[in-house]
Protein backbone atom coordinates (compact mmCIF):
# COMPACT_ATOMS: atom_id res chain seq x y z
CA UNK A 1 0.00 0.00 0.00
CA UNK A 2 1.76 2.91 -0.97
CA UNK A 3 -0.32 5.61 -2.83
CA UNK A 4 -1.31 9.16 -2.52
CA UNK A 5 -4.53 10.25 -0.82
CA UNK A 6 -5.98 13.63 -0.21
CA UNK A 7 -8.03 13.23 2.64
CA UNK A 8 -6.34 15.16 5.50
CA UNK A 9 -5.26 17.81 2.41
CA UNK A 10 -1.99 17.96 4.41
CA UNK A 11 0.53 16.42 2.83
CA UNK A 12 2.77 14.44 5.85
CA UNK A 13 -1.31 13.19 6.62
CA UNK A 14 -2.23 11.93 3.76
CA UNK A 15 1.30 10.27 2.93
CA UNK A 16 0.50 8.46 6.43
CA UNK A 17 -2.87 7.23 5.67
CA UNK A 18 -1.43 6.30 1.66
CA UNK A 19 1.32 3.95 2.97
CA UNK A 20 0.00 2.59 5.98
CA UNK A 21 -3.13 0.10 6.40
CA UNK A 22 -3.92 1.39 10.48
CA UNK A 23 -3.87 4.85 9.73
CA UNK A 24 -6.10 4.38 6.95
CA UNK A 25 -8.62 2.27 9.62
CA UNK A 26 -7.89 4.93 12.16
CA UNK A 27 -9.06 8.22 10.46
CA UNK A 28 -12.11 6.47 8.60
CA UNK A 29 -12.79 5.58 12.46
CA UNK A 30 -12.06 9.02 13.95
CA UNK A 31 -14.31 10.63 10.91
CA UNK A 32 -17.53 11.27 12.66
CA UNK A 33 -18.58 14.56 14.31
CA UNK A 34 -15.61 16.34 13.28
CA UNK A 35 -14.65 18.03 9.55
CA UNK A 36 -13.32 15.28 7.44
CA UNK A 37 -9.62 16.91 7.31
CA UNK A 38 -9.19 16.72 10.98
CA UNK A 39 -10.26 13.34 11.51
CA UNK A 40 -7.83 12.02 8.81
CA UNK A 41 -5.02 14.01 9.89
CA UNK A 42 -5.64 12.39 13.09
CA UNK A 43 -3.36 9.42 12.61
CA UNK A 44 -0.54 11.64 11.85
CA UNK A 45 -0.49 13.74 14.59
CA UNK A 46 -0.89 10.48 17.14
CA UNK A 47 2.16 8.78 15.22
CA UNK A 48 3.87 12.37 15.81
CA UNK A 49 2.99 12.44 19.73
CA UNK A 50 3.73 8.35 19.48
CA UNK A 51 7.58 9.94 18.73
CA UNK A 52 6.85 7.38 15.37
CA UNK A 53 6.66 7.22 11.84
CA UNK A 54 4.02 5.10 11.87
CA UNK A 55 0.81 3.56 14.19
CA UNK A 56 1.76 0.16 15.43
CA UNK A 57 -1.38 -1.49 16.68
CA UNK A 58 0.56 -3.83 19.30
CA UNK A 59 2.02 -0.93 20.76
CA UNK A 60 -1.39 1.19 21.15
CA UNK A 61 -3.25 -1.77 22.39
CA UNK A 62 -1.20 -1.96 25.26
CA UNK A 63 -1.02 1.25 26.24
CA UNK A 64 -1.97 2.86 29.27
CA UNK A 65 -5.63 3.75 28.76
CA UNK A 66 -6.02 7.06 30.94
CA UNK A 67 -2.04 8.11 28.93
CA UNK A 68 -3.40 7.20 25.35
CA UNK A 69 -6.42 9.27 26.30
CA UNK A 70 -4.33 12.42 27.54
CA UNK A 71 -2.01 11.95 24.20
CA UNK A 72 -4.97 12.31 21.91
CA UNK A 73 -6.41 15.37 24.34
CA UNK A 74 -3.19 17.59 23.90
CA UNK A 75 -3.98 20.96 22.16
CA UNK A 76 -4.89 20.52 19.24
CA UNK A 77 -6.81 17.51 20.44
CA UNK A 78 -6.84 14.80 18.22
CA UNK A 79 -10.69 14.85 17.93
CA UNK A 80 -13.89 16.60 19.14
CA UNK A 81 -14.04 13.78 21.97
CA UNK A 82 -10.53 12.97 22.16
CA UNK A 83 -11.34 10.39 25.26
CA UNK A 84 -13.82 8.32 23.95
CA UNK A 85 -12.35 7.88 20.71
CA UNK A 86 -8.99 7.00 22.39
CA UNK A 87 -10.75 4.32 24.13
CA UNK A 88 -12.44 3.33 20.01
CA UNK A 89 -8.77 3.39 19.09
CA UNK A 90 -7.56 1.35 21.67
CA UNK A 91 -10.88 -1.16 21.43
CA UNK A 92 -9.51 -1.57 17.35
CA UNK A 93 -5.75 -1.98 18.05
CA UNK A 94 -6.57 -4.93 20.45
CA UNK A 95 -9.13 -6.16 17.81
CA UNK A 96 -6.36 -6.17 15.72
CA UNK A 97 -3.85 -7.86 17.76
CA UNK A 98 -6.52 -10.82 18.63
CA UNK A 99 -8.11 -11.58 15.02
CA UNK A 100 -5.08 -10.09 12.93
CA UNK A 101 -1.82 -10.24 14.56
CA UNK A 102 -2.18 -6.21 14.58
CA UNK A 103 -1.34 -6.64 10.68
CA UNK A 104 -4.56 -3.92 9.45
CA UNK A 105 -3.88 -4.68 5.85
CA UNK A 106 -4.64 -8.80 6.64
CA UNK A 107 -8.34 -7.43 6.81
CA UNK A 108 -8.19 -6.92 3.78
CA UNK A 109 -5.59 -9.21 1.69
CA UNK A 110 -7.18 -12.46 1.21
CA UNK A 111 -10.75 -11.69 1.49
CA UNK A 112 -12.50 -13.77 -1.18
CA UNK A 113 -15.47 -11.51 -2.12
CA UNK A 114 -16.50 -8.05 -1.88
CA UNK A 115 -19.13 -9.22 1.07
CA UNK A 116 -16.70 -11.05 3.01
CA UNK A 117 -15.12 -7.87 3.18
CA UNK A 118 -17.52 -6.24 4.74
CA UNK A 119 -18.03 -8.45 6.98
CA UNK A 120 -14.91 -8.35 8.40
CA UNK A 121 -14.97 -4.53 7.93
CA UNK A 122 -18.33 -4.59 10.19
CA UNK A 123 -16.75 -7.09 12.77
CA UNK A 124 -14.15 -4.01 13.56
CA UNK A 125 -14.92 -2.16 16.42
CA UNK A 126 -16.46 1.40 15.92
CA UNK A 127 -17.54 0.64 12.13
CA UNK A 128 -21.14 0.30 11.58
CA UNK A 129 -22.51 -0.65 8.42
CA UNK A 130 -22.64 2.67 6.80
CA UNK A 131 -18.76 3.44 7.94
CA UNK A 132 -17.60 -0.26 6.57
CA UNK A 133 -18.95 0.22 3.32
CA UNK A 134 -17.20 3.60 2.95
CA UNK A 135 -14.05 1.89 3.60
CA UNK A 136 -15.09 -0.59 0.84
CA UNK A 137 -15.42 1.70 -1.50
CA UNK A 138 -12.17 3.34 -0.19
CA UNK A 139 -10.31 0.43 -0.46
CA UNK A 140 -11.36 0.01 -4.06
CA UNK A 141 -11.67 3.51 -5.58
CA UNK A 142 -8.30 4.63 -4.10
CA UNK A 143 -6.07 1.65 -2.94
CA UNK A 144 -6.60 -1.21 -5.21
CA UNK A 145 -7.91 -3.77 -3.24
CA UNK A 146 -10.62 -5.05 -5.44
CA UNK A 147 -12.53 -8.66 -4.53
CA UNK A 148 -15.20 -10.12 -7.20
CA UNK A 149 -18.17 -8.08 -6.27
CA UNK A 150 -16.54 -4.64 -4.11
CA UNK A 151 -18.60 -2.60 -5.58
CA UNK A 152 -21.60 -4.06 -4.85
CA UNK A 153 -21.41 -4.82 -1.14
CA UNK A 154 -19.99 -1.21 -0.78
CA UNK A 155 -23.48 -0.24 -2.12
CA UNK A 156 -24.13 3.37 -3.42
CA UNK A 157 -20.55 3.95 -2.02
CA UNK A 158 -18.72 1.99 -4.56
CA UNK A 159 -20.88 3.40 -7.49
CA UNK A 160 -18.07 5.15 -10.10
CA UNK A 161 -17.96 8.48 -10.90
CA UNK A 162 -19.76 9.77 -7.40
CA UNK A 163 -18.93 11.99 -4.70
CA UNK A 164 -20.88 10.27 -1.87
CA UNK A 165 -17.99 10.11 0.84
CA UNK A 166 -13.94 10.12 0.99
CA UNK A 167 -13.98 7.20 -1.31
CA UNK A 168 -14.52 9.63 -3.81
CA UNK A 169 -11.93 12.75 -2.81
CA UNK A 170 -9.05 12.82 -5.14
CA UNK A 171 -8.56 16.66 -4.33
CA UNK A 172 -9.79 19.88 -3.22
CA UNK A 173 -12.68 20.40 -6.36
CA UNK A 174 -13.72 16.68 -5.69
CA UNK A 175 -13.86 17.61 -1.73
CA UNK A 176 -16.23 20.78 -2.54
CA UNK A 177 -18.12 18.14 -4.66
CA UNK A 178 -18.57 15.75 -2.09
CA UNK A 179 -19.52 18.12 0.95
CA UNK A 180 -21.97 19.51 -1.37
CA UNK A 181 -23.48 16.40 -1.50
CA UNK A 182 -23.58 16.00 2.38
CA UNK A 183 -25.33 18.66 2.73
CA UNK A 184 -27.67 17.64 0.39
CA UNK A 185 -28.71 14.78 2.16
CA UNK A 186 -28.45 16.55 5.41
CA UNK A 187 -31.19 18.99 4.18
CA UNK A 188 -33.05 16.46 2.60
CA UNK A 189 -33.34 14.27 5.79
CA UNK A 190 -33.85 17.37 7.69
CA UNK A 191 -37.11 18.25 5.20
CA UNK A 192 -38.33 14.68 5.48
CA UNK A 193 -38.46 15.25 9.11
CA UNK A 194 -40.53 18.43 8.83
CA UNK A 195 -43.11 16.84 6.34
CA UNK A 196 -46.51 16.30 8.04
CA UNK A 197 -47.05 12.51 8.15
CA UNK A 198 -50.30 11.34 6.14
Amino acid sequence: MDVTLHLAQDPDADELLGRSPLAALVGMLLDQQVPMEWAFKGPRTIADRLGADDLDAHDIAARDPEAFASLLSEKPAVHRYPGSMAKRIQQLCQYLVEHYDGDAAAVWKDAGTGKELLRRLEELPGFGKQKARIFLALLGKRLGVRPTGWREAAGAYGEPDSFRSVADITGPESLAKVRAHKQEMKAAAKAAKKAPSS
